[in-house]
């Protein structure tokens, strides 16, 4: 799609600068001010008391928290672990092989945090049993940054550069068709997009950077709460995450169903598209359902709206750019002889190009308005952004690739994946740090079942090659003896 331009052009054009809106005035900015709180403050639903483990999961002692909201590292966790650290014989061993020798116990892990899924904001019992592991190996811990967000910090040497590695924590708002023993126990709620695993895959990155210390500087382990649409990213970045944390790079992972386990997928610049959540309110005229001339029909006028909009993407978008609108709510009227006088639609837009995003929200408003008004009725759009597009540095896409294809092997690392529609807050933070974004294999057959689907679960076979990557390019950009 944009083959023809150059790189620099290209992340010109994909994040150009951004001022704050003036009234009446729509489309992206760029906050330079404090960002606004908008729909994140009614998310939050207080906190929930943290339940034992169950029984298989390890028991981890609580370590004392100081002030400053921070979890300092005990000497007898240093010298614990300093003492399980490999000698020069294993130097040859990759992360990955390394990791297998622990990946029992991150399976246990990862199975834990399936069965007890918490959504958006309320991660308080993942979060905590994080935050006790990451202390457990001596690493410096941070909690309530984006509220149930947390950051783990490890120092190495003398180098003063630091990397930052995220995860995301939180589950999805419905039921799972699973029936094996570590289903979810929460009724409408389940880990259906693998963040169970992208948890567990960070964590076991971190027990192996804190036994090997193979790195000359320092690292910050990103724990990211609501990244499903409900502004974690941007949650965390208003706490001052790089303010408290610089990074000077950052990494994420994400499962991929039908990509083999062990096998990885990045493609340089654009890898997913932003995304703006939309909600339309269309007023008429209620009245008998036997006698519709005496109402406005907002049923009718809505499913007019729907059908134009659908034209927008074929004729106000050029063919050479990628963008999609989908309409996944239309609630109406409940009683079966009765015209309602109100309809909401609601749904998901997403684009490449900030430029074409403000294009699909102009026309989409235009269409709305007009439509509804010849109806004799109103039309009233609310277009939020909730992703800005997901685009990768070159220099740490080749950095991330090069790290995985010397595990695996080139032919297992995809260097030109075709980009995809879907969003993930982690551009926010791309946005303000240069990184990179990857695809890990969850596997075909039974692993190819897709995200967002009732009977997803993550494959913990793809534990290891998730959390030895993470840990390569640590090695890699914090290198030792340079």
């Amino acid at each position: 799609m944009h083959a023809e331009r150059g790189q620099a052009q290209l992340h010109a054009e994909l994040h150009p600068p951004r001022h704050r809106r003036a009234p009446g005035q729509t489309g992206w900015c760029r906050h330079l001010a404090p960002r606004p709180r908008r729909f994140l403050d009614a998310l939050f639903h207080g906190s929930r008391p943290l339940p034992p483990d169950p029984p298989g999961i390890e028991q981890i002692a609580p370590t004392r928290k100081r002030p400053g909201g921070a979890i300092r590292s005990r000497n007898t966790a240093r010298a614990a672990f300093a003492s399980r650290r490999p000698d020069s014989d294993s130097a040859g061993v990759t992360p990955i092989e390394h990791i297998r020798g622990f990946q029992d116990q991150l399976t246990a892990w990862r199975r834990d945090f399936h069965a007890h899924p918490e959504t958006g904001f309320e991660e308080h019992r993942t979060a905590a049993l994080v935050a006790q592991r990451l202390a457990s190996w001596g690493i410096e811990v941070h909690r309530g940054i984006g509220r149930t967000g947390l950051v783990g910090v490890l120092r190495n040497g003398h180098g003063n550069r630091a990397i930052g590695l995220r995860a995301d924590m939180d589950a999805l708002d419905m039921p799972e068709a699973n029936g094996f023993a570590h289903r979810s126990t929460v009724p409408g709620k389940m880990h259906g997009c693998g963040h169970d695993g992208h948890t567990t895959m960070l964590l076991g990155a971190a027990r192996y950077l804190a036994e090997t210390r193979r790195f000359d500087g320092i690292v910050h382990f990103i724990f990211q709460p609501a990244e499903e649409g409900q502004g974690g990213a941007l949650a965390m970045l208003e706490d001052g995450l790089f303010r408290r944390f610089p990074c000077d790079a950052i990494y994420a992972l994400h499962n991929r169903p039908g990509l083999p386990v062990g096998h990885y997928a990045i493609r340089p610049g654009a890898m997913m598209a932003g995304c703006a959540f939309f909600d339309l309110a269309i007023e008429g005229r209620g009245g008998h359902a036997a006698r519709p001339e005496s109402t406005v029909d907002p049923v009718v006028c809505g499913a007019q709206i729907v059908s134009a909009w659908q034209s927008i993407v074929g004729r106000n978008v050029a063919p050479n750019d990628t963008a999609v609108i989908s309409v996944t709510g239309f609630s109406a009227g409940t009683a079966y002889n009765v015209i309602p006088a109100q309809v909401a639609l609601r749904g998901t837009v997403r684009a490449f190009r900030a430029e074409t995003m403000r294009l699909l929200e102009a026309r989409m408003r235009a269409l709305a308005e007009s439509i509804a008004a010849g109806f004799g009725g109103t039309a009233r759009l609310e277009f939020r952004e909730v992703t800005v597009p997901v685009v990768n540095a070159p220099e740490q896409t080749a950095m991330i690739a090069d790290a995985a294809a010397a595990m695996v092997g080139e032919a297992r690392v995809d260097r030109d994946r075709i980009a995809a529609m879907g969003s993930e807050d982690f551009s926010w933070m791309m946005a303000e740090r240069p990184g990179a974004y990857m695809l890990v294999g969850n596997g075909e057959g039974e692993g190819s079942c897709e995200v967002h689907n009732p009977g997803y679960d993550f494959n913990d076979a793809a534990i290891p090659y998730g959390a030895g990557l993470l840990a390569a390019v640590v090695e890699r950009e914090l290198p030792q003896g340079v």
